[in-house]
């Protein structure tokens, strides 16, 4: 049977106890099936009904239920649809699920077969599934409203204007090369196109230079301590988190590896990462430590510098300071004394902080906070949200400046180029060529989504 004619069944609501349990059935049996577990007047689309939920083949009651019939196409995936809030309690969910399974033509759902076939259906396009995925997945308001404006659809639909655009331009300069005979094609429309794709294509470079906001947005900033061993940098960590994340000790180089704590600041997503102390003379295992938290450094995007009284300073490596990340000195243990040393590069700011005080704290915090809406704040126009959008987008530029520079070329060539920047951009919302991306992008949504 072709699974898109199964009709798919699966809890969608949260871990089990609960006080509530959902379970979705989305196919063309969703009807027939909800007509067997009830008795009296079907359900009016749309509305809740109270009904108590039989076992169609001994007749036992199952549970006593709310129940919500959508009928396609006026429903999420597109087709009938059944929602039914049961008691959440195991025994109850599993007696429905094994009835359900009993009916001829159903089955368990996967992984984000839901959201499939609604793509399928034509109610959500991919920017929008991607969008559901994030909003699922959110952890900060600011996470939740970029996802939130995703799925209402503000990039799909920035993205399909410029198709349209694209399409439109195609079409009308074919028309004056097919057409150039007829009195309603005038001869200057081509040369009226070409400057509007220019205009075009600048709206997207202007697009695509945004510092990487939506993407950075999504997956949280990147803030790395770094420093000689003893700065306290796991103490700040465990501060920063508010519960025991590293292990503290007075002994040198207790931190090996890397950790890593989400943050919620401001409302803004940031990962904050502890690392191995740097130093020239370490062991082997405290070595490895140390490349890592090079590593860990290089992709950030903050480094907080550590330096404490009492600790011999150490260099930040030369490497780091063409890395790209902000860099900021951080004066821990400011309750004991001056830090020693100093740096030789610039730092954009210093902070003196103690764990056993707020003022720094709240200071620090503070910076954080103000960093991180600098740089994914929301801004009015849709962003950028992955890479494949990115990727998509900057080939679409490419076709399109080929297009515009290939001025004498034959138009049909011309002509492709503008089909293949077209093609890009339909390519990001999932209208054109894009069954192989599909699984990867719906095996991250969960059972009865």
């Amino acid at each position: 049977m072709n699974t898109q004619q199964e009709t798919i069944f699966a809890v969608s609501s949260g871990a089990l106890p609960s006080g509530v349990a959902v379970i979705r059935l989305s196919g063309s049996q969703s009807g027939p099936v909800l007509r067997k577990l009830i008795k009296g007047k079907f359900p009016v689309s749309r509305e809740s009904n109270l009904k108590k939920l039989w076992d169609p083949v001994d007749g036992s009651l199952l549970d006593h239920a709310l129940i919500l019939w959508f009928e396609g196409p006026g429903s999420f995936t597109g087709e009938d649809t059944v929602e039914l809030h049961c008691h959440g309690g195991r025994a109850v969910v599993a007696a429905v699920l094994r009835v359900l399974s009993s009916f001829e033509g159903c089955r368990p759902a996967e992984q984000g077969e839901f959201t499939r076939r609604a793509f399928h259906n034509n109610k959500l396009d991919l920017t929008e599934v991607e969008g559901l995925a994030d909003l699922i997945d959110a952890e900060t308001d600011a996470q939740r409203r970029q996802a939130q404006r995703q799925m209402d659809g503000a990039l799909g639909q920035l993205y399909s204007q410029w198709r349209e655009t694209l399409i439109r331009s195609r079409a009308m300069i074919e028309a004056e090369l097919d057409f150039s005979d007829e009195d309603d094609i005038p001869d200057s429309v081509a040369d009226e196109i070409w400057v509007e794709l220019e205009k075009l294509r600048l709206e997207m470079l202007d697009h695509l230079s945004d510092a990487r906001r939506g993407e950075r947005l999504r997956s949280g900033l990147q803030v790395v301590l770094l420093g000689p061993p003893n700065a306290g940098k796991s103490s700040l960590m465990n501060k920063l988190a508010q519960r025991d994340v590293a292990i503290v000790t007075p002994e040198a180089g207790t931190t090996r590896d890397v950790l890593e704590v989400h943050l919620d600041l401001g409302g803004y997503p940031v990962t904050l990462i502890d690392t191995a102390g740097i130093r020239e003379s370490a062991g082997m295992i405290e070595k490895e430590g140390i490349r890592r938290a090079l590593v860990q450094a290089e992709n950030a995007d903050l480094i907080l510098w550590t330096h404490a009284p009492n600790v011999e300073a150490e260099e930040l490596p030369q490497s780091l300071l063409t890395s790209g990340a902000e860099i900021w000195r951080l004066n821990t243990k400011s309750d004991l004394g001056d830090c020693a040393g100093h740096d030789s590069f610039e730092t954009s700011e210093v902070i003196d902080v103690s764990v056993h005080g707020t003022g720094g704290m709240n200071s620090l915090l503070s910076s954080l906070e103000s960093f991180a809406e600098r740089n994914i704040g929301l801004i009015e126009n849709p962003l950028i949200t992955r890479e494949r959008h990115r990727s998509h987008l900057t080939q679409c530029t490419d076709d399109l400046n080929r297009a515009i520079k290939a001025v004498g070329y034959p138009i049909e060539l011309r002509g492709e180029d503008l089909r293949r920047a077209a093609d890009q951009l339909g390519r990001i919302t999932g209208r054109i060529d894009v069954e192989d991306l599909l699984d990867v992008i719906f095996r991250d949504f969960c059972v009865g989504k």
